[in-house]
């Protein structure tokens, strides 16, 4: 646990981490090679040390792709608070930041805070090595980077291609939340999830009783931007379906993990038609 007393990167007030030691680019290439451990397979996640209190039965329900400073897991905490959930993060000092944020706030609040913990890693490469087939019950994609030119529109979080990832670790009524404050970004997300087979929209009153969909623009840091700014957003939200034996759809069928080296892994999966 951090020594808050003498660590200067800690507020002495609040015991929380400074953000201004842990300041990063707003966003990274996902499609450079980084260094990092990667679980071979889902069952090579080591819970203990991400919740070290929680029930050994209990499994990641809820997962916060691109979680930032950690603004929506810290909300989600004590909404959900027998719910665990991880968020997911590629730069090295961000995560390390949401890292000691968690660790604080459960020296300050015992027994609170200890359904969330955080993970450096590519959720556009290693989805599969960290989450069983149909082990979520929520995804969140919180204000995702742009990727304004065409020819790295490959780049961005919400794709045909992942959505067909995303399918197979969500659970059948799961759900898929999305916001941006780019419009042509939150058409293409909308776009993306309407096509795909395996999901359908939220109805208006489903969205006005999810308490969910309330922190989405309210939550993160960025959301808070946009609403300072009286900006726009432009929200997603899909629930995960059954396939329909009546129509030739895609699923996902396997997942094959093969270790690369002492870094990572890399992993391959089939996408067979019914």
């Amino acid at each position: 646990m951090p020594d808050n007393k003498v660590n200067p990167t800690h507020s002495k007030s609040t015991g929380l981490p400074r953000k201004r030691f842990y300041r990063a680019r707003a966003h990274s290439n996902p499609l450079s090679d980084s260094h990092f451990p990667v679980p071979l397979t889902p069952a090579h996640v080591d819970y203990s040390l991400h919740y070290p209190q929680a029930d050994s039965s209990k499994k990641i329900k809820f997962a916060d792709i691109g979680c930032g400073f950690g603004g929506l897991l810290i909300s989600l905490s004590t909404l959900f608070p027998e719910t665990l959930m991880i968020g997911m993060e590629l730069r090295d000092k961000v995560s390390e930041y949401v890292k000691e944020r968690i660790l604080s706030l459960r020296v300050a609040n015992p027994g609170q805070y200890q359904n969330i913990s955080v993970v450096r890693t590519n959720s556009m490469k290693y989805i599969p090595n960290h989450f069983e087939k149909a082990q979520l019950s929520k995804m969140f994609f919180l204000f995702p980077d742009p990727h304004f030119k065409e020819k790295n529109h490959r780049r961005r979080v919400i794709s045909p291609f992942l959505l067909d990832e995303y399918a197979y670790v969500l659970e059948v009524g799961g759900i898929i939340y999305t916001i941006t404050d780019v419009e042509e970004l939150g058409e293409w997300m909308k776009s993306c999830l309407e096509n795909h087979p395996l999901f359908e929209p939220l109805t208006e009153k489903e969205l006005e009783v999810d308490p969910a969909v309330k922190l989405l623009s309210s939550a993160t840091e960025e959301g808070q931007k946009v609403a300072r700014n009286d900006g726009q957003t432009f929200q997603a939200v899909f629930r995960r379906i059954a396939r329909s034996d009546q129509s030739v759809v895609q699923d996902v069928k396997h997942v094959r993990f093969v270790t690369s080296d002492s870094f990572g892994s890399i992993y391959d999966y089939s996408i067979l038609q019914s």
